[in-house]
């Protein structure tokens, strides 16, 4: 029998202008720290890195 899922739903937002742009999920499990990740953002215009924000709910 399968056990509870482990991922949480986490917000990603821009380092450069700090606007959230993407929603996705990360496995507690597997991952330590912020999920870092680049991305395209549509206020700056161009592709920077955006961290984990917060966990959604």
């Amino acid at each position: 029998m399968a056990g509870k899922a482990k991922n949480e739903v986490v917000a990603m937002s821009c380092t450069a202008c700090k606007s959230q742009n993407y929603i996705t999920t990360r496995n507690k499990n597997n991952l330590e720290g912020k999920l870092i990740l680049k991305k395209f953002c549509s206020v700056c215009k161009k592709i920077t890195e955006h961290k984990e924000r917060e966990k959604l709910k």
